[in-house]
């Protein structure tokens, strides 16, 4: 089976490589501040054998710039420049695909309805809002979107119909789970996943930002299109005590990726708390 390997975290990355990322825009954060550190980013990645790059447009929104003071310009202007440090890395690298990350409305939020489904926004709201960005992404030069950590049956209906008002868009989609059967909002996998069968211009459907043990179960749910998986590490936060709990090996992850392959997945990569080096291992064992 031919595998693509996706990037692994983000921000993870960028604070490991110093950036100070505890702001409510994020990894958005270092397209005003230090947009060659997300381009390193990038290229480290490409570096450690991913395929894919997936853009810092995840908490990147026209709201959330809007409530820093940026007008609509230079927002567009910024949601295009994730596009092109993506580009970037890629052309250097001489290999690989740019992914537009189309974050959830509650990375918006930023209070952790990403991980809950719990919106105060219906479907239509959902479609209006994710509009804009939508279209400046889809007409920013990427191979495809990513959208990205989608925790409710609503957001994804309101994905659904974006993505057939833009008929030249590749995506996939990506939901966030609650175990190994149903996504954050309780819906089933198998149930939300359906939305997408038939169309030609969804080249995946899975999961990510969720538990790695429960990827095996919701792999098996997904039948009707190739299955992305890009999960987290695998450790665990502890709200209480603002810090990690335990230790994720990269060896491990990579093993445990082999595994997914096995299942189904072809298309496998990293969440939170993953690094270039849980992507060169998953690499060295699909490859």
């Amino acid at each position: 089976m031919n595998t693509l390997v996706l990037d692994g975290g983000l921000a993870t990355h960028l604070e490991a490589l110093g950036a100070d990322l505890r702001d409510d825009l994020w990894s958005a954060r270092l397209l005003l501040e230090d947009p060659g550190l997300v381009r390193r980013v990038h290229a480290d990645y490409f570096a450690a054998g991913a395929d894919v790059a997936t853009t810092a447009s995840y908490q990147a929104t026209l709201p959330g710039f809007a409530g820093r003071g940026i007008g609509a310009a230079e927002a567009e202007r910024l949601l295009r420049l994730s596009v092109e440090l993506a580009g970037q890395a890629r052309d250097e690298a001489g290999h690989g695909l740019v992914a537009a990350s189309v974050g959830p409305y509650g990375a918006y939020l930023a209070n952790g309805a990403e991980y809950t489904g719990d919106y105060d926004l219906d479907e239509e709201g959902l479609l209006a809002w994710h509009r804009p960005r939508w279209e400046i992404l889809a007409g920013a030069g990427a191979d495809l979107l990513a959208c990205e950590t989608i925790p409710s049956m609503a957001e994804a209906r309101a994905l659904a119909r974006l993505v057939t008002e833009t008929p030249g868009v590749k995506a996939w989609v990506s939901f966030s789970c609650r175990d190994e059967a149903r996504i954050n909002d309780g819906t089933p996998i198998e149930e939300a996943a359906a939305l997408f069968a038939g169309n030609p211009q969804i080249v995946a459907v899975g999961v990510n930002c969720t538990a790695p043990r429960h990827v095996p179960g919701l792999i098996s749910r997904l039948t009707v299109l190739p299955v992305v998986v890009y999960p987290n590490s695998g450790e665990v936060w502890d709200a209480g005590e603002r810090r990690w709990h335990g230790l994720a090996d990269p060896a491990e992850y990579g093993q445990t990726a082999k595994e997914w392959q096995d299942r189904g997945a072809s298309m496998i990569g990293g969440c939170c708390r993953t690094t270039p080096e849980h992507i060169r291992q998953v690499r060295a064992h699909v490859s």
